[in-house]
């Protein structure tokens, strides 16, 4: 938990210069390709993700996935040894950002007067993680600028980029999470580094008692992460996950 603004500065600007030094290697390897690859059947290392035959449609992409935390599930062979302090670099970053995720899951459980907040925040420094590093190049067919958008009523929204700023996507988890895309440009490549933190296995999704209480039954089943983890990847995709888990 940070205990100062002081402290959360000092946090601050150490991810600013580890994210700007993770975007130059992902620079890197995307023009030299070579170093780093991906099993199969499998989405850690650096290339395409769920690429199921030499005849589809890719995505304008390129991606290095791998999992950082805890180190027992890093696949070492997946981490590029160049350029220089990479695994060095990326290993600090995702200590840090861990340190952000409990924060920020553990202040808004207080604030919703939720009292499992010191399990909430026990489940993430025990929970996994994983970095995807995007690199889209320049498109042809687009003249808009790089940039990210939300779904919202139907609409896409453009989230409007801010230097330094941390955009911070809550999940399924707090129901009102919301479809998103990049949006590529014509000229210019963009770079994107997402952060994947998941509680343990055991940490228990549902709805909080805390906040039904008011005599109104729970709209959602209550599952622990690995049921929850489960379901999400043997959904059908045309049903909305998140209906799925309704009563």
């Amino acid at each position: 938990m940070f205990h100062s603004s002081s402290l959360f500065v000092q946090y601050h600007s150490k991810l600013l210069l580890y994210r700007s030094k993770l975007k130059n290697s992902l620079l890197f390897l995307y023009k030299k390709r070579n170093d780093g690859h991906r099993n199969q059947g499998s989405l850690e290392g650096y290339g395409q993700a769920f690429v199921t035959s030499p005849q589809q449609k890719l995505e304008w992409n390129d991606m290095l996935f791998l999992k950082t935390l805890p180190s027992s599930i890093r696949n070492q062979n997946l981490w590029p040894q160049k350029p220089q302090k990479f695994r060095e670099t990326l290993e600090t970053y995702s200590e840090d950002m861990r340190k952000v995720a409990i924060s920020l899951a553990t202040f808004i459980a207080m604030a919703l007067e939720i009292e499992t907040h010191e399990e909430i925040s026990r489940a993430c420094q025990e929970g996994t993680y994983e970095v995807r590093m995007n690199l889209y190049p320049p498109c042809p067919e687009s003249d808009d600028m790089p940039r990210l958008q939300a779904l919202k009523d139907g609409q896409w929204v453009t989230v409007l980029p801010k230097h330094g700023a941390i955009v911070v996507n809550l999940g399924h988890i707090t129901e009102v999470s919301p479809d998103h895309r990049a949006v590529v440009n014509r000229l210019k490549e963009r770079q994107s580094i997402v952060i994947f933190c998941y509680p343990n296995t055991s940490f228990n999704i549902g709805p909080a008692k805390e906040l039904t209480i008011s005599g109104d039954p729970p709209l959602y089943k209550t599952l622990a992460f690995a049921e929850y983890v489960h379901n999400f990847f043997n959904r059908r995709l045309d049903v909305s996950f998140i209906d799925v888990l309704k009563i």
